[in-house]
């Protein structure tokens, strides 16, 4: 195809991204599993590229806590294991933390994912921002901003390093000779870092993508410093075209220093579209969503995104106080929602329903049309390479983009009509990882 061609993903979260999405009369509260398969059977019959999984290691605490659903999902390693059961072709992407997980575990679980999957798995790796988070892991206090991404650079580190001591054709599974493995393409890693010391090898021979997709979601000036040298898809927050097209300069600027190339790297910001047969009726069932919003709710979630700050001692109807910088929580996030709040001079209310169902990522509220409009808006004018898509309410939402926006996208020739290739690298027009040289001396395993 002569045009440049979207990416999609799927972004699935409990009953759907608005934080009233639980309350809706169409809400299902049935088996989460199933829920999800169905999402994820709805993704790959509209040709999506990957279901994404975000994931939190702690419950939020305080008296709104019991009026937040979110809090309870699944493991998402395990639940993607079940969905590779259930789907062919899509790509399963999951968050593992940096912060609170051991590489060899991280680097043990992708694989086995990628095996599982024949080559579907992607890693999003982040920096946990969720202070409570802390408690479960042996530590009083949250690990600071600036330690939480020195982590992430070794723990990215190690885990890709342990992905590459096992040589292409290492697997021999020779009968005959009773050799099952090739002991000179099997390699200890040996890391001795700052922050990990791990022998290796991996446990797991090489996946069929050689590495699964790595993905990175932050957008501090860390996280793009990270995200360029080690990911093949960046998840990010934007609001408007311009800010977009801002991010994308300025991450595609960085690839060069790290001999990495603009194709390298897909941008999928993320986008919650409201559709509907008219603008009015989006706008209704946007409203819906709006009306059901719990001023408690609204007032955790702004607090929770803006850094870890408690709000609920300050008016509701007053302005956003001043706050610190924040060490526990996303500092990009944190900025875009204070000068939102600066430059329309909203209230803690009038901001809190702002951010209720796209947490600051772009909203489109309309028909098919105009949403592919704005889709291929972006991918045109260099804000986006694809968007992380993210359903107000499950499943409906999803099956309403997949019934109405995907074929408008595909009829102006800017999405597939079929899979390409046979792995999420394939579909997101991503070099195969091979065995890259270790940068340590290793020992051969075999070997004195």
């Amino acid at each position: 195809m002569s045009k440049k061609q979207l990416k999609l993903n799927a972004f699935l979260i409990g009953n759907g991204h608005h934080v009233a999405a639980w309350r809706h009369p169409d809400a299902q509260h049935g088996s989460l599993f199933e829920n999800y398969r169905r999402a994820a059977q709805a993704a790959e019959g509209a040709l999506f590229d990957a279901v994404f999984f975000a994931d939190s290691l702690a419950v939020d605490e305080g008296h709104f806590a019991s009026g937040l659903a979110r809090i309870d999902g699944l493991e998402p390693l395990t639940l993607l294991g079940a969905l590779a059961a259930s789907t062919r072709h899509i790509g399963l992407i999951a968050t593992a933390t940096a912060t609170y997980n051991e590489p060899f575990h991280v680097a043990r679980k992708f694989a086995s994912l990628d095996r599982i999957s024949g080559g579907r798995a992607g890693w999003n790796l982040v920096t946990s921002d969720n202070a409570a988070e802390a408690g479960n892991f042996h530590r009083e206090e949250h690990v600071a901003h600036a330690d939480r991404y020195a982590r992430a650079r070794e723990f990215y580190q190690v885990v890709t390093g342990l992905w590459d001591t096992w040589d292409e054709n290492a697997v021999l599974a020779d009968k005959a000779s009773g050799q099952y493995f090739d002991p000179s393409a099997v390699r200890r890693l040996d890391h001795k870092g700052e922050h990990f010391s791990v022998k290796g090898p991996l446990n797991v021979a090489r996946s069929p993508q050689g590495w699964p997709v790595i993905v990175q979601a932050g957008s501090s000036e860390a996280g793009k410093q990270l995200a360029a040298q080690t990911a093949d898809v960046v998840f990010t927050a934007q609001s408007n075209l311009g800010n977009a097209q801002k991010f994308y300069r300025d991450l595609k600027g960085r690839l060069s220093a790290f001999g990495r190339d603009e194709h390298d790297v897909k941008i999928m910001p993320g986008v919650l579209p409201i559709v509907g047969r008219t603008k009015e009726e989006a706008q209704a069932k946007f409203q819906q969503l709006q009306d059901l919003v719990d001023p408690r709710a609204g007032v955790a979630l702004l607090g929770r995104m803006i850094g870890n700050f408690d709000l609920s001692k300050y008016p509701i109807d007053g302005p956003l106080p001043e706050l610190p910088e924040t060490q526990t929580g996303q500092r990009s996030r944190q900025q875009l929602f204070t000068e939102l709040a600066r430059g329309e001079n909203l209230t803690i209310r009038e901001l809190y329903l702002r951010i209720a169902g796209g947490r600051g990522h772009l909203t489109v509220i309309g028909t098919a049309e105009t949403i592919a409009d704005e889709l291929q808006r972006w991918l045109e004018e260099g804000a986006a390479d694809g968007f992380n898509v993210m359903p107000a309410l499950l499943p409906t939402g999803l099956e309403d983009f997949a019934t109405y926006v995907v074929p408008e996208l595909q009829r102006r020739g800017i999405f597939r009509k079929e899979y390409e290739g046979s792995t999420l690298r394939d579909r997101l027009g991503l070099s195969r990882r091979r065995s890259q040289q270790l940068t340590e001396p290793v020992a051969r395993i075999g070997t004195a």
